[in-house]
């Protein structure tokens, strides 16, 4: 009997060449909307010479993708519960390839706008589709771990490749390819999906939630625009101060209706559960920190050191090198410590590799501590990542795993979006670059740190069946 169930677990935890095709689409799917956040982010001066940007105005580029791709994805995940997931993958990639050959294309700041406004919303309806497509798609158990691990691998490596890519195309074709190389992946990934991807819904009979769904995404809107502009002109300024006020009304109203609605957008015993709450927690943490890290590196390296987009990019790539061995690890740690010891550990050590970078001066000698600190803050990074995709996704019914995964997905945007700003303050508020850097590196090293510290002290197993 031993030696059948062996065999049976060993089958279990073997992928099927059809699963292993499901998921190279999913997870390229996944890895080009994760690029598209940073790709343009070192070639932003160029942009803003070729098309007549302000300086002033430059950070609308990145804004205009960030606000509906954080806004609008725990609504898109829902309307893919109900809708059908690979339906909302194809929407998605559709929009993707239209937007972004509107911004390769662009001949004025509105008309690439525009486009970056489309590819954001491209990234909300596709991110948690594909997202949920993976985890119906492979069981809860070794297959979905390693699943979720490649996943988290390769949507934080896409935030780091994004900026080496964008980099190469800048200095070698022109910022324009940043647009254009999506389209015919996209076009791809159109052809092949129908083909490879069942399609996957939610069987309950649900309705979409309308007031939910309008309170939740101007709440997320007016928080990211809020944030944002804080960023820029201050946290005293008035349009930031009522975009603030405005985010806390619309979610606090999101709440109530949330209790009262027979048929809710987030269910607050799945947003209440320890599992979900703080294993997003513990996933915002890790994003909000690692992202903006890269901001404050990229800062470094081109106006301290001056280096080119070129070069800072392919500096990072040793970030991008950790956090993908990070995801493939991952899985193997998570299976022999939990969720909630990854989680942690991953933080921990992230925190400590990015201390290590307040010994970076004003030569390059201290390159060697940036490529090293980045390569293992890169792996403890993507453990966590992973422990968190895992722990946020867990335990819930295939019909709740759009929410999740879009619960997730949102996590992964906002902290995206929120922590540049916030760190840029930081930076911005010392007269000398380096020594803002040096403020900002350690701001994040204590939240990092410190977000380790709370999951651990909250993310516990239930002590009783039934409680989460």
């Amino acid at each position: 009997m031993s030696v059948l169930t062996s065999a049976a677990v060993t089958a279990s935890e073997r992928m099927s060449p059809r699963h292993k095709l499901i998921l190279t689409l999913l997870l390229g799917a996944q890895f080009m909307l994760a690029i598209d956040f940073s790709i343009l982010n070192v070639a932003l001066p160029v942009v803003g010479k070729g098309l007549g940007f302000g300086l002033g105005q430059l950070q609308w580029i990145a804004t205009a993708f960030a606000l509906p791709a954080a806004g609008f994805t725990l609504l898109f995940g829902r309307v893919a519960d109900l809708a059908g997931r690979r339906r909302m993958l194809l929407a998605g990639m559709a929009l993707l390839a239209a937007g972004s050959l509107v911004g390769g294309l662009a001949a004025s700041p509105a008309m690439l706008l525009v486009g970056r406004v489309l590819q954001g919303l491209a990234t909300a309806i596709a991110t948690p589709a594909a997202l949920s497509l993976l985890t119906t798609s492979f069981p809860e158990g070794p297959l979905r771990t390693r699943a979720l691990g490649l996943s988290g691998a390769l949507m934080s490596a896409g935030f780091t490749v994004g900026a080496v890519l964008g980099g190469v195309l800048t200095d070698l074709l022109s910022w324009r390819w940043a647009f254009l190389v999506n389209v015919p992946v996209a076009v791809l990934i159109l052809a092949v999906t129908p083909a490879l991807v069942a399609e996957s819904r939610a069987r309950d009979g649900a309705r979409l939630d309308v007031p939910g769904a309008v309170t939740v995404t101007g709440g997320l809107l007016a928080l990211v625009y809020g944030i944002t502009t804080a960023g820029q002109h201050g946290w005293a300024d008035p349009v930031a101060l009522a975009a603030l006020a405005a985010a806390v009304v619309l979610l606090v109203a999101f709440v109530l209706v949330e209790r009262r609605s027979p048929a809710p957008l987030a269910p607050l015993n799945v947003l209440t559960r320890r599992s979900v709450s703080w294993g997003n927690a513990g996933g915002f943490v890790a994003f909000a920190t690692e992202t903006s890290l890269v901001f404050l590196m990229t800062l470094y390296l081109q106006q301290v050191l001056g280096f080119s987009p070129l070069t800072t990019g392919l500096a990072l790539g040793v970030l991008g090198a950790g956090t993908f061995a990070g995801g493939v690890a991952a899985p193997r740690i998570m299976g022999r410590f939990g969720g909630r010891a990854t989680l942690v550990g991953g933080l921990v050590l992230q925190a400590a590799a990015t201390a290590a970078l307040l010994g970076l001066g004003a030569d390059r000698s201290a390159l060697p501590l940036l490529l090293a600190a980045t390569a293992i803050g890169g792996f403890g990074n993507l453990v966590a990542i992973v422990a968190f995709m895992g722990t946020a996704t867990s335990g819930l019914p295939d019909g709740e795993q759009g929410l999740a995964t879009g619960l997730a997905t949102m996590t992964q945007q906002v902290a995206i979006t929120l922590g540049i700003p916030v760190m840029s303050a930081v930076a911005t508020a010392h007269a000398s670059v380096l020594g803002g850097v040096h403020a900002a590196t350690l701001v994040n090293a204590l939240i990092a740190v410190a977000g380790g510290a709370l999951v651990g002290l909250f993310l516990r197993r239930p002590r009783t069946p039934g409680r989460s």
